[in-house]
């Protein structure tokens, strides 16, 4: 057999991806200390900033929703806190997201484009920041029960969120239907069979800004959309597209109630343990705290969640590489076509830059995929003929005890 990727094609893959390796080993021990230094060592001076700068904001109809006039020295606290880690970043996030983009042939984003993009994303992180700040701060003045309120609406907002998945992307990048045609037609036929119903396949116009592909299904319910890049349709063939809509199918068809049960308990459990926070640092008087609701918990709140994704990032990712291996298994049972989910992965593999093979560490401190050799050897073992009858709507997934609903 011969290899999937040439010589030149590994080594110039090796070197897009050496600095990468460096950083996520670095980031697994340094981000960390950075933020324990900036809870411990920052804190203190940002808090006097806001107080400062808050005293000479006054809105008194915010004053009374707040219940006090300090609202402003909280949101300027919290935009302050986050605002450094952005501004700390932000170097390491030109040179990875757009100059080695630029040097390996992966974007074609001026940097205009770029800045506005980031723009866009910081004017979002300032607007979420901010409200973060009033709303959890502000309620959890008010009643010892806040984070009961609080998790009943993030639960529904959760919801609301993956139903408006589809639109938000179009802050960023244009969107239209794909035309009809022998490839509509084939998609429909094919998540007809498998008892899929979506709204609509969009061409997402990523091309001017990037060369990578990506299919997707984003959106639940009435709003599932079937999204597919346009240098996706340029640079693969028909039945490698329908191969990767089959594999996103696979998602598609998991179960969703271990999600839906364990999400809300999540949050529920994260705000659980913020007001064991307020609590705790109100009668400790960390930073000079003395009552609940101070926004100076927040630090402490972030590199306590940081440390715990540390901890849980391996597994999930675990779970997500097994999640892979069953949409890649529930694309064979659809399509019948080993060969084209191979070139698909191979050809990915090869425009997107994925390293066929990385070192294992960094596979296991948290890759959601498997990698290509891994998935390839998987599609030839898995490989089986196709029916000799048509397959039956709703019946695909139970074809393979692997696959789970």
């Amino acid at each position: 057999m011969e290899p999937l990727f040439t010589a030149i094609e590994l080594e110039q893959v090796k070197a897009y991806h050496a600095p990468i390796y460096t950083a996520a080993a670095v980031d697994l021990v340094l981000w960390p200390l950075v933020l324990i230094a900036a809870t411990r060592f920052l804190t203190r001076p940002f808090h006097r900033l806001a107080t400062r700068w808050g005293s000479r904001v006054k809105v008194p109809v915010l004053d009374r929703v707040w219940r006090g006039d300090d609202w402003a020295a909280t949101v300027i606290f919290a935009l302050l806190f986050f605002g450094f880690f952005a501004a700390l970043t932000v170097p390491i996030d030109v040179w990875f997201g757009f100059v080695r983009e630029h040097e390996f042939g992966l974007s074609r984003e001026s940097f205009g484009a770029f800045l506005l993009g980031g723009l866009k994303q910081q004017a979002i992180m300032v607007l979420s920041v901010s409200a973060l700040a009033f709303g959890l701060f502000g309620i959890a003045r008010r009643t010892t029960r806040w984070w009961w309120l609080v998790g009943l609406a993030a639960s529904l907002v959760l919801v609301v969120s993956t139903a408006l998945d589809p639109y938000r992307a179009r802050l960023y990048v244009d969107q239209t239907s794909l035309p009809e045609g022998p490839l509509r037609a084939r998609l429909t036929t094919m998540l007809e069979g498998a008892a899929i119903p979506f709204g609509d396949v969009l061409v997402v116009h990523s091309g001017e800004k990037s060369v990578r592909v990506q299919a997707a299904f984003a959106g639940t319910g009435p709003t599932r959309t079937i999204l597919l890049t346009d240098t996706l349709l340029e640079t693969m063939t028909e039945p490698e597209i329908v191969a990767a809509v089959a594999h996103e199918a696979g998602h598609v068809s998991e179960s969703r109630w271990p999600g839906r049960v364990l999400t809300p308990l999540a949050v529920f459990g994260l705000l659980g343990f913020v007001e064991w926070l307020f609590r705790r640092s109100s009668k400790r008087g960390w930073f000079g705290i003395t009552a609940r609701g101070d926004v100076r918990v927040l630090p402490i709140l972030v590199l306590s969640f940081d440390l715990v994704t540390s901890l849980i990032t391996p597994l999930s990712a675990a779970l997500s590489r097994e999640r892979e291996s069953a949409a890649d298994r529930f694309a064979l049972q659809l399509t019948h076509d080993p060969a084209s989910l191979t070139s698909l992965l191979v050809k990915l593999g090869r425009i997107n830059k994925v390293d066929p093979d990385p070192p294992r560490w960094y596979v296991l401190s948290g890759v959601s995929h498997p990698t290509i050799l891994q998935r390839v050897a998987a599609i030839q073992k898995n490989a089986t003929p196709p029916p000799t009858s048509p397959v039956k709507a709703g019946t695909v997934e139970q074809q393979e005890p692997g696959v789970t609903r």
